[in-house]
């Protein structure tokens, strides 16, 4: 049995992609006190401390919005939907 055909001096090279990180989004609303915002991302995002939630609430108060977690896409839409089922305004998932 002959071998597939090649042309002479080619290589097939793979290169491994990462795997793209999201980022998980909250902007500031009218609806929501501080004290809900950073209630939520203490329960549902993982690692956040207590002055953490409070300083990315201010982030979100003052500057519009911020980056509350990042990493993979499922993890992401996660606390993507956990947060905006307690009434936060999300953005759209970002990938980074």
């Amino acid at each position: 049995m002959a071998a597939p055909a090649t042309a002479p001096g080619t290589t097939t090279t793979r290169v491994r992609q990462p795997y793209p990180h999201f980022r998980v989004i909250v902007l500031d609303d009218d609806v929501n006190t501080f004290q809900h915002v950073a209630d939520c991302l203490l329960k549902y995002i993982p690692g956040m401390t207590g002055d953490r939630a409070w300083d990315l609430t201010n982030q979100v108060h003052f500057e519009g919005a911020a980056t509350v977690w990042s990493g993979p896409q499922e993890q992401a839409e996660l606390y993507h939907e956990q947060l905006r089922r307690e009434g936060l305004t999300m953005a759209p998932l970002e990938a980074v």
